[in-house]
């Protein structure tokens, strides 16, 4: 394992590996795992193979004990497509979609989910809590129960009922909480304090982001060595974006690339705490801010895409740094935009999403316009989630069926 350490995503301060916490000791913000990039630069350029299947076959970049065990489901190797038609519909030549809708759970928090979990067990740990908005909290649930642990589910009331049914199904105890995310969070956060539980949080364990950064190694196999020119990344408490940032700053530590992409930051404007830190930052820095003395914006929000509907993003400043050093953009757009990439994104490739894993694209669609993005860039938009997982939002922008009476005589009237 070559993780040696902890260092604060605000202050910087260093932590050895033996530490226990979550936290910076000194500022209480987020961590964030570092490794010794010379041991492990011969192994990784050799090709990433040694691991095993899906995303632990990255095991040389992963902060846990390689035991030789097989995970029992498989996480990540999900496709790269190439959507020709949906690029060719605003004059865009290479554009990609990431389709994680197809992991166990039907959505990209399953990376975050097995890394956390193996720690879990690491580290002798048999019940797991999670905060989340649905996606975590099923994911959360599927690997718990393909691994023989128990996990303790906390969603705010407003989640939607399939992502609820997912996790009840998978045997999770279930914790709907009066109030939003961030109430849900607070409780989930007191209660593993209390119980002694491993909590999974993202924004919270550091050991997410590590999971999630595998989906930047995959783009860059799929792409035969190339580096994207951006990742348009759905974000709501920042922990994807942060992900994706470390695993193009991995490829880059080890060698393996010379560059990094822009990460684009899309967020609803009625959930964009991010993007608006982003902004007032940029409006006053002419250089590298001091990350301590930063302060992320909050907001109230409102968004029907409930994926990234965070009112104070718990991994915002790891975000913010990512957007910012990265040189990506901070978009935000209206919920109609957003909803009306659904069908338009299944429509033409083929890939049902929920109204936030299709915000990527509504994004592009707006850059485009915008003339923000050059017609030959190569672009790679995360496909975060199955629009399996809220029918409701997705019925609500692609209409209803047709109703007729058993007659050929009715279909014809109705088709006419």
């Amino acid at each position: 394992m070559a993780m040696n350490g902890y260092r604060c995503i605000a202050c910087a301060e260093a932590q050895a590996s033996e530490f226990s916490g979550f936290l910076c000791p000194s500022c209480g913000n987020n961590l964030e795992i570092t490794y010794d990039y010379a041991s492990v630069a011969t192994d990784v350029a050799a090709g990433f193979e040694a691991g095993g299947e899906g995303i632990f076959r990255y095991a040389a970049m992963l902060p846990i004990k390689n035991d030789g065990s097989r995970f029992p489901l498989r996480i990540g190797a999900t496709p790269l497509y190439v959507a020709h038609r949906l690029g060719d519909s605003v004059r865009l030549r290479n554009v990609f979609l990431k389709d994680d809708t197809q992991n166990p759970s039907a959505s990209i928090k399953d990376r975050a989910t097995a890394v956390a979990l193996r720690r879990a067990i690491d580290i002798g740990a048999d019940i797991v809590s999670v905060a989340s908005t649905g996606n975590a909290g099923s994911s959360t649930a599927c690997l718990a129960a393909a691994l023989g642990l128990q996990a303790i589910v906390f969603v705010p009331e407003s989640a939607p009922a399939a992502k609820l049914a997912q996790s009840l199904s998978y045997g999770a105890k279930v914790i709907a909480v009066r109030g939003n995310y961030d109430d849900a969070f607070d409780l989930c956060l007191a209660a593993s304090d209390e119980f002694g539980w491993f909590n999974r949080s993202t924004g919270y364990n550091p050991f997410t982001r590590e999971g999630k950064k595998t989906c930047a190694y995959e783009i860059w196999e799929s792409l035969g060595g190339r580096v994207p020119d951006r990742v348009v990344v759905p974000t709501g408490d920042g922990n994807l974006l942060s992900g994706i940032w470390k695993g193009w700053r991995d490829l880059r530590a080890t060698g393996l690339t010379s560059r990094v992409p822009k990460i684009d930051c899309v967020q609803s404007e009625a959930s964009a705490a991010i993007c608006d830190t982003v902004r007032r930052i940029r409006e006053g820095a002419t250089a590298e801010p001091d990350w301590s003395s930063i302060r992320m914006d909050q907001v109230t929000a409102t968004t029907v895409a409930d994926s990234i509907s965070v009112d104070r993003p718990r991994d915002g400043l790891a975000a913010v740094q990512g957007v910012f050093q990265s040189g990506g953009e901070a978009i935000t757009l209206p919920d109609d935009e957003i909803l009306a990439a659904v069908p338009e994104l299944a429509r033409t490739t083929g890939i049902f999403a929920e109204p936030a894993a299709a915000a990527p694209w509504a994004a592009v669609r707006r850059l485009a316009r915008d003339g923000t993005i050059n017609a030959d860039e190569l672009i790679v938009c995360i496909v975060s989630g199955s629009g399996l997982k809220d029918i409701a939002s997705a019925q609500a922008s692609a209409g209803e069926p047709l109703l007729v009476d058993a007659s050929i005589d009715a279909l014809k009237r109705a088709l006419q």
